[in-house]
């Protein structure tokens, strides 16, 4: 429940004016718990890594092998997000490196990410750390709302 709390308030506060202020109201933790697995130690399966601060989950970051055919080989940051509460303090940072050193062991080179279009926070955040669109767009449906995201590719 603590990854999924995380995951609602930093969407509500991220994404807020690039959707739906209703729509984001809406979000609810427990709707979101239940997709999570942390069980499955399959490297072909979403694994996420954690931020933890005394005790609470602060932020996290779930990586995959790429689900664009276009990138076979490549890895995917499929999510990485940190409670509002709890931006520019270095979390994202500390779990975007993690994320790139777990990817580099599982034997991957490059990784792609996909970044809401708008999102100039996020965009600022991958750019500082290498990441560049690759201009290919798409619309895509998450958690029931469609959106408009733009692709980064990296080197790892």
């Amino acid at each position: 429940m603590s990854v999924a709390r995380v995951h609602v308030r930093s969407w509500q506060s991220a994404y807020r004016g690039l959707l739906p202020d209703e729509y984001l109201d809406k979000l609810r933790p427990e709707d979101r718990a239940q997709r999570y697995d942390f069980a499955t130690r399959d490297p072909q399966r979403p694994q996420t890594i954690v931020a933890v601060e005394a005790g609470l989950i602060r932020g996290f970051a779930t990586t995959a092998p790429s689900r664009d055919s276009d990138l076979a080989g490549y890895a995917e940051l499929c999510a990485l997000y940190v409670d509002p509460d709890y931006w520019s303090h270095g979390i994202g940072k500390a779990l975007l490196s993690a994320a790139r050193e777990r990817l580099v062991g599982l034997g991957f080179g490059n990784a792609l990410l996909w970044v809401l279009m708008g999102n100039v926070r996020a965009d600022r955040f991958y750019r500082r750390d290498q990441w560049t669109p690759d201009g290919l767009q798409r619309k895509d449906t998450m958690w029931g709302v469609t959106v408009n995201e733009i692709r980064y590719q990296r080197k790892l």
